[in-house]
């Protein structure tokens, strides 16, 4: 793989910069569609190529492993043949799952024991396990294991759960680099800082992974109920430390206001559920604002969904015909709404791309949040 810083903002650290991996360039700022199981839910990948076009997806370790497991996929010859995908991966690995099934997971210093949330039966993952079954599933890009510690979160626990993650990272490229890759491309590891809100940890952290002199980095344990003032200033102090010759990845994060705000201090890449899960309960994001396309307003509103044109869905159906399939509970409104949302947030970030090259991103950034604040 290869990475280029192109341009840099010149009155902000937004950044344009390309990712060269085996399938294909990634291009920077970017948004992930998140890809859980295999699969952006609501869009078949025929519409995620022609309608979308991102420039790489995400998968999760956690539900692949349990389903269809990793032997599966390894048999169709990785996760690129499994779901005919021809593009950058990048799978996350189990670590936020550790997190959001705290009632059901026991964590120690070897790994973690966990409780299957589809059938009750219990797991284990080791640093050294996450890495296996990401190999074998195949993505481009892979994550360390980590634990993602919640929020609000006790200093004590945060500062040992971060070093705990240090030396899981060990592990894990250890892992990595004595295994022998399973396909005829490569794949990269990505090491995750942590340290809650607490500045002093997140330097520490930050210190320790740039020292990992990996690909990438990426930058954890935020968005998980934190005001957004907190996130940014983490982000900020971060991405200080970070290496600028490599790709930073902000993950789970987050609103379009979020993903320009973060740009802005020097965040390459993003992930969130928030544009699909968001649009499957009627909610669109558009340049002039958020739209609960369920409400009654919008029953004979014929003009079409966004007049922005970001897909063809924003011209080829009115509000009122999507509030409408909402109402009588048809799921193609669902489909329609999820295509319209993922290509706002691509959109938005090759607009951040564009205004990056041309110099002019802070103006413009300002202009958007301003807009994208309002309830329509």
């Amino acid at each position: 793989m290869k990475f280029t810083l192109e341009h840099k903002d010149p009155e902000t650290k937004a950044r344009a910069c390309s990712i060269q991996t085996d399938h294909g360039i990634i291009q920077t700022p970017i948004f992930m569609p998140v890809g859980t199981a295999a699969s952006v839910k609501g869009v078949d990948q025929r519409t995620l190529k022609n309608e979308i076009n991102p420039d790489v997806i995400l998968a999760n370790n956690y539900h692949l492993y349990l389903r269809p497991g990793p032997e599966i996929i390894l048999n169709a010859g990785g996760i690129h043949k499994f779901m005919n995908w021809n593009a950058p991966i990048l799978t996350d690995s189990g670590g936020y799952q550790v997190y959001s099934l705290s009632a059901n997971r026991k964590i120690k210093e070897e790994g973690v024991k966990f409780k299957s949330h589809i059938d009750g039966s219990y797991h284990f993952f080791s640093p050294e396990k996450a890495i296996e079954i990401q190999q074998s599933i195949g993505a481009d890009i892979i994550m360390a294991f980590d634990e993602c510690t919640p929020y609000p979160c006790d200093y004590n626990y945060a500062k040992k759960s971060m070093h705990m993650t240090h030396r899981w990272l060990k592990r894990c490229f250890k892992q990595f680099n004595n295994t022998k890759p399973l396909y005829n491309y490569s794949q990269t590891l990505f090491p995750i800082v942590q340290g809650s809100v607490y500045k002093d940890l997140r330097l520490q952290s930050a210190e320790f992974i740039s020292e990992s002199n990996a690909f990438g980095n990426a930058i954890g344990g935020l968005s998980v109920g934190e005001p957004a003032e907190e996130m940014y200033a983490m982000t900020e102090v971060v991405c200080n430390v970070l290496p600028s010759e490599k790709p930073r990845y902000l993950m789970g994060v987050g609103t379009p206001i979020n993903l320009l705000e973060n740009i802005s201090l020097g965040v390459d890449m993003f992930d969130c559920v928030m544009p699909t899960r968001n649009a499957r309960n009627g909610m669109l994001f558009t340049s002039k604002g958020k739209m609960n396309i369920k409400n009654e307003k919008w029953k004979r509103d014929f003009s079409a969904i966004d007049s922005d044109n970001h897909s063809y869905v924003d011209t080829y159906y009115s509000k009122a015909y999507l509030r409408h399939l909402f109402t009588v509970k048809e799921s193609v409104g669902r489909q329609i709404a999820t295509i319209h949302n993922l290509a706002f947030y691509m959109w938005l970030v090759r607009e951040a791309r564009k205004h990056i090259i041309s110099g002019d991103f802070l103006s413009w950034k300002n202009k958007m949040v301003k807009q994208m604040n309002n309830k329509l």
